[in-house]
């Protein structure tokens, strides 16, 4: 009994030296055990996954939620990403029912520099179980025209470049907090190109939006990777699902790195339903 005794001691001993590499809180700071976490998720109709592009925990999360859901959902999922433009819809399709190989999918894709550390075992994963993949981003090129020249560039495009894009006129709200933040920042004595540059992120919102409820079946869970700033406080991509689609049921995964992550202020906590503790000396993959 005295030896059990001091190795249960031990044992806890080594338990609280333990660094974690991560924390899965809730709004209100406490922590989710991942089961839970997982069924909680598993309620939604749109999963919202808002990462930090260069932290490897939140690529790490992104595949481990998506296999979880996977097997909680029976297979009933739909994926899609920031990091595919429209316009490579059709390859990614042709990939990923295995018409292409995948040397002339990667030589020909506009892939992300950190695609093949980060996105690819996603797009493996749709590949192997078969999953639709959307690629839900505007073509960058037309978010560049409209950072140039506000949204009446885009009345110039033909019928076949507007299928593209979210359906026109794009509604634009410039008091939603990501876009008042971005035009706040912007400017300094260049003030036609920072009232637009809100304009261009919210054409890539919209357009996201657009693609991920074309998308959705009946029954499935569609799963959204994207950068934090276009999913966080439910605003962005997630405003224009709600104004399209009030019924439908969002859940926001957020991150944040801190010095402490056993002490996250309120502002860390409320980006998302759920947030991902990281340290902030994490080392990043770029």
């Amino acid at each position: 009994m005295k030896y059990l005794t001091l190795f249960l001691l031990l044992i806890s001993v080594i338990a609280v030296a333990q660094k974690p590499a991560y924390r899965i809180v809730d709004k209100a700071g406490k922590d989710i055990d991942w089961v839970a976490f997982i069924d909680k998720l598993a309620t939604a109709d749109i999963v919202f996954i808002g990462e930090y592009h260069n932290n490897p925990i939140c690529h790490w999360m992104e595949y481990e939620i998506t296999s979880a859901l996977y097997a909680k959902k029976d297979g009933k999922l739909v994926l899609g990403a920031e990091m595919f433009e429209a316009d490579n819809q059709m390859l990614l399709d042709e990939y990923i029912t295995g018409k292409i190989k995948q040397s002339s999918f990667e030589a020909e894709a506009k892939l992300w520099d950190n695609y093949e550390t980060d996105y690819k075992p996603l797009i493996e994963f749709a590949k192997e179980h078969g999953l639709k993949f959307v690629a839900s981003n505007i073509p960058r090129r037309y978010a560049s025209m409209i950072a140039g020249g506000g949204f009446e560039v885009l009345d110039s495009l033909s019928t076949e470049a507007k299928k593209l894009i979210a359906p026109l006129p794009i509604e634009y709200d410039p008091t939603v907090a990501c876009y008042k933040k971005m035009l706040e920042m912007g400017g300094m004595g260049m003030k036609h190109t920072s009232e637009n540059l809100p304009k261009a992120q919210a054409a890539k919102d919209a357009t996201m939006a657009h693609f991920i409820l074309h998308n959705m079946k009946t029954g499935h869970l569609f799963i959204h990777y994207n950068g934090s700033y276009h999913s966080d406080y439910s605003e962005a991509i997630v405003w224009y699902i709600k104004k399209k689609s009030p019924a439908t049921k969002t859940i926001v995964v957020s991150v944040s790195e801190l010095t402490n992550m056993m002490n996250p202020t309120t502002e860390d906590l409320e980006k998302g339903d759920f947030t991902i503790l990281v340290p902030e000396n994490m080392t990043n993959t770029y």
